[in-house]
């Protein structure tokens, strides 16, 4: 089993890995207030899971505001971000795995 450090992911987020194989990861993205991910797409389907925190997320076009407990999908090749308004965690899953993370 391999251990992956946190990385800075952008000002204010980190990124670890927690798990993965080539047909899925999960990662667990940490944020402070104010903190965004920005609009970026991918060819993987991702799942999200806000473990803490609240956030206000852009899919596709569309802003919903998220916090503890809430789970969604985000499409391949979705355009999306978030803005983190209270301290949180999020646990991402993708699949395929994302390389680009290892």
């Amino acid at each position: 089993m391999t251990t992956f450090p946190a990385v800075p992911a952008d000002p204010g987020v980190t990124r670890q890995v927690l798990a993965d194989s080539p047909e899925l990861m999960v990662v667990a993205f940490t944020f402070e207030a104010g903190a965004e991910g920005k609009l970026h797409n991918h060819v993987h389907v991702q799942s999200t899971y806000v473990e803490a925190g609240r956030f206000v997320f852009t899919v596709a076009g569309e802003e919903r505001e998220v916090g503890p407990g809430d789970s969604f999908v985000i499409p391949s090749d979705a355009i999306h971000g978030c803005r983190c308004l209270e301290p949180g965690k999020l646990i991402d899953c993708f699949t395929p795995r994302r390389d680009d993370f290892l």
